[in-house]
């Protein structure tokens, strides 16, 4: 059996490493499709695509009101499928 220390994250040694950190730990959880989201730079990008194109203001995904989380899954799913199908169509003519 390891050591409770070896388990553990070590220490970040400063900002940069410490934002890496928590990036790595976020995750959102999507009540109507089930599932958890990790929520990294790629889903922080897409976030904030989906507040630009309802000329929304900047907030933060936990303070968003229950029902724009649910609109932002659904949308981000919708994203992810044409994500893929591009990515096959892509790939299919190359």
């Amino acid at each position: 059996m390891a050591p409770v220390g070896a388990l553990a994250m070590p220490r970040p040694q400063d900002e940069h490493e410490r934002h890496e950190q928590e990036e790595h730990q976020r995750r959102a959880y999507d009540q109507e499709y089930r599932d958890y989201h990790n929520w990294d730079s790629r889903e922080d990008r897409a976030y904030r695509q989906w507040l630009a194109e309802r000329n929304h203001d900047y907030v933060d995904y936990e303070h968003l009101r229950a029902e724009d989380q649910r609109d932002y899954w659904k949308w981000r799913h919708k994203q992810e499928k044409r994500e893929r199908h591009e990515e096959h169509e892509e790939h299919e003519h190359n």
